[in-house]
């Protein structure tokens, strides 16, 4: 017995004195030398895994008795890296270790948040060169799924934020704020957005708490930075909604990415009521060039046009509504055109340079112009007939209950030019990293519309007065602008340490001062984000600040009576409408299973705006009407959460989910604001065939309350009611029929050429879900108004070849 526990000492002696116990410590950044937060470390062939922290930073200790150990450092949306060394006992140090972007990921589509959000702008990695199985082809169907986030009109990209409207959202591509057309008053004529998802290498988003250096608006931050490629690639797509080409190619001092899109919407808008001759063209260039002067300094070229042409001739439309113990028919033959045309050119040139290893300065010029016509000529004539039901409630003869005409009629036209030039830097010093720039911006518009509409029910024209030809609605507009604003900011970010954990402080104020009303605006904003000791699982933040909505144009644009006429005149004695943010968010990451070594994100955010001088409007489709004078105070209040990760390995998806309530008060009255909606729920879930991965599949599905909606040119103190909710699902499907790895490249020239080859199917709106965007208002002789509802796109299915070269 003895002699057996001597031999089973002696065996474990002898193991523990083979096995070497080993910490490795060492940093890990992205190619420009960023920290890159939640790399997976793992010692390959063992279960020993680490991940890194906020600084890049990780530890793991281990036990091997081999000679040298091997690492692999992976995370989504780069390529993994491996690397081996020597074994030696004690701490081994190790080189930074970079890893370089990957644009060729599984997930080919991705708004992920694997970092915590230690900053007040969360950084965004969107996959977007490869979007096989993507049946939306645009960022912001994606930010659509984000919490707090909303979207109710497929045919458009614009989307609310927390209770704001589209005019609150500010869009940065590589620093230059990005403008949109002001006369858009429909889904229709809007087209692209300037957001080419062929050309983008991040994004940033926040919605509220931003810091000072970015501009004066109330509700959200969208900060898209374009790539630049380190070789020549390219890819091409087309299917019955468009295509795009896209080409990026680099020397050592020369890069530039430069994408073509085309789009039309005609098979989507004729699954509409109105039936019509559409003829929608969007076309849309951009082309982003870098060039380096030398290792320190670069100068950097943004260009975009975009053409986008709207013809309608309609013929007739019928829409079925109302309740199943009282349908309703609306009928309508039509007369007339319509032609639109939205010109806008938008061009940055940049200038940076590294003065020292600490101190980064820049200058840069951008220029927006655009050209916008509005026209149309419509006659309609309409019945509108409600059905009688049977004892079995199945439908028999119909009654008409209105008839009636109407002719609308517009000729629009804006012109508007936008010239800034702007000084920016940043400065190193220790833990602080301070920023600042001073902008001065110069802006030219002038409108010149005239646009009426001539109502006739049973031979009377409404309104009637019994004597006279009344027009519906008017409204004239000859005005123009040329103004001068000026802006600045600076701001601090402190990141230290203590024995609870790490602390990121970020301290900013922007101001701003604009010529046309002579207003002095002044607005401080702050963050701090707390990662504690130990549990690396676990963040938190707090944020806040004032904001300011400065007006540009359409906020002006104040309505009074002149000769029976509605004539727009401008306000100079509008001012910034205000919204104080507090923004209080957690991150906590977990694990469901052992054998997925990648956790689940929990994020949480609640927050609360107190709004004032605000500039009441209405929302009309896309169209906001604003009343032109500061008459109210209001608040927004909410929680948003989103769970993200692998509900499926290797691909990643998530679920968001967000809960609202807005007010605003008027001469004593309180109404929701236009955009409140008391819930909203998205999901984007993403896919594969087990076993054979280049089948792939993409869903999204969107649930919200309906919006608040008032009788035309009522305001909403005066009463409403809600649309219903808004609910779509859309899936696509793609497989990939020649890859990078397929033995046919290597045998065949032609294949040869493409690295990858996909064919997809969409189908959008799967469940054929009736949504209504807005209502159209008839008015009988008896001066009593129903409200027929329009609605949105119904099921279509779309195919599209997607190749990558």
């Amino acid at each position: 017995m003895i002699k057996k526990y001597f031999l089973l000492l002696l065996f474990f002696s002898s193991v523990s004195v083979y096995s070497q116990n080993v910490k490795i410590t060492g940093f890990v950044y992205n190619e420009n030398r960023e920290p890159l937060e939640y790399v997976l470390i793992t010692h390959v062939g063992t279960s020993y895994g680490a991940i890194s922290e906020i600084r890049g930073h990780y530890e793991l200790n281990i036990s091997s008795r081999q000679d040298s150990l091997e690492f692999l450092f992976s995370l989504i949306g780069y390529k993994k890296k491996q690397i081996k060394f020597p074994i030696a006992p004690g701490i081994i140090e190790l080189d930074s270790v970079f890893l370089e972007n990957d644009d060729r990921s599984l997930s080919e589509i991705a708004i992920e948040a694997e970092s915590k959000v230690t900053t007040t702008i969360e950084r965004v990695d969107y996959l977007a060169v490869k979007r096989p199985a993507n049946p939306w082809g645009s960022l912001e169907s994606l930010l659509a799924t984000m919490g707090g986030v909303s979207s109710t009109n497929e045919l458009s990209s614009q989307y609310s934020v927390r209770g704001g409207n589209f005019d609150e959202n500010i869009v940065y591509v590589n620093g230059i704020e990005i403008y949109r057309p002001q006369l858009v008053r429909s889904a229709q004529q809007e087209g692209l957005s300037f957001i080419n998802p062929n050309m983008i290498k991040s994004v940033g988003f926040s919605a509220g708490g931003f810091s000072a250096e970015y501009g004066d608006k109330m509700s959200s931050v969208l900060d898209i930075t374009y790539k630049r490629p380190e070789r020549f690639e390219g890819s091409a797509s087309a299917s019955f909604l468009g295509g795009d080409v896209y080409v990026g190619s680099s020397t050592d001092r020369f890069s530039q990415v430069t994408g073509v899109r085309y789009k039309t919407t005609r098979s989507l808008l004729n699954t509409t009521d109105t039936k019509a001759e559409y003829d929608p063209s969007f076309i849309d260039l951009q082309t982003y060039i870098t060039y380096n002067f030398s290792p320190k300094w670069e100068v950097s070229l943004l260009g975009n046009y975009s053409h986008n042409i709207f013809e309608f001739t309609p013929t007739s439309r019928e829409t079925t509504f109302g309740s199943l113990l009282s349908p309703k028919s609306f009928l309508v033959v039509f007369d007339g055109w319509e032609k639109d045309k939205f010109l806008t050119y938008q061009g940055a040139l940049t200038l940076k340079g590294k003065i020292t290893d600490k101190l980064t300065l820049g200058i840069s010029g951008s220029a927006f112009s655009s050209d916008e016509q509005e026209r149309y000529d419509i006659q309609g004539r309409y019945s509108l007939e409600e059905a009688i039901l049977t004892d079995d409630n199945s439908k028999a003869n119909s009654t008409v209950i209105g008839i009636g005409s109407y002719h609308e009629h517009a000729r629009n036209k804006l012109e508007s030019k936008v010239y800034n030039i702007s000084h920016f830097g940043d400065f190193e010093i220790e833990n602080h990293l301070l920023k600042w720039g001073i902008s001065i911006q110069g802006e030219k518009v002038e409108d010149r519309i005239k646009e009426w509409e001539m109502r006739d029910s049973a031979g009377y024209s409404l309104p009637s007065t019994g004597t006279e030809v009344n027009m519906y609605s008017n409204l004239k507009s000859t005005n123009k602008i040329n103004s001068m604003r000026f802006s600045g900011y600076l701001q601090d970010t402190y990141t230290f340490d203590s024995d609870a954990g790490i602390f990121i402080l970020n301290v900013g104020v922007r101001g701003s001062y604009w010529q046309f009303n002579e207003e002095l605006i002044f607005s401080p904003r702050g963050g701090l984000a707390f990662v504690p000791k130990g549990r690396q699982n676990l963040s938190f933040r707090i944020s806040g600040g004032v904001y300011y909505q400065t007006p540009f144009y359409k906020e002006l644009q104040y309505i009074t009576q002149s000769n029976g006429n509605n004539v727009v005149v401008l306000n100079d004695q509008i001012k910034s409408q205000r919204s104080i943010h507090v923004i209080l968010g957690n991150d906590f990451y977990f694990k469901i299973n052992r054998e997925n070594n990648k956790p689940f994100k929990l994020s949480t955010e609640v927050y609360y705006k107190a709004l004032s001088d605000l500039n009441p409007y209405t929302v009309n489709n896309v169209k906001i009407r604003y009343a032109g004078e500061n008459t109210a105070k209001g608040y927004a209040t909410g929680i948003d959460m989103k769970l993200y990760g692998e509900f499926i390995p290797g691909v990643d998806s998530w679920i968001s989910m967000s809960f609202m309530k807005t007010g605003q008060k008027t001469d004593d009255v309180t109404v929701p604001l236009p955009t409140d909606q008391r819930f909203n729920f998205a999901l984007f879930f993403q896919d594969y065939l087990p076993g054979y991965d280049r089948i792939k599949m993409n869903l999204r599905g969107l649930w919200s309350q309906g919006l608040p909606v008032s009788a035309p040119y009522k305001s909403y103190e005066t009463g409403y009611f809600r649309t219903p909710s808004y609910k779509r699902v859309d899936i696509g499907f793609s497989w990939q029929i020649l890859g990078e790895d397929f033995a046919i490249r290597n045998n065949n020239s032609f294949c040869k050429a493409f690295k990858n080859i996909w064919l997809g199917v969409d189908l959008f709106n799967v469940f054929d879900m009736q949504n209504v965007n807005t209502y159209y208002w008839v008015t009988d002789v008896h001066n009593l108004q129903y409200a027929v509802p329009n609605y949105l796109t119904e099921r279509q299915i779309n195919f599209k070849l997607s190749v990558d070269f």
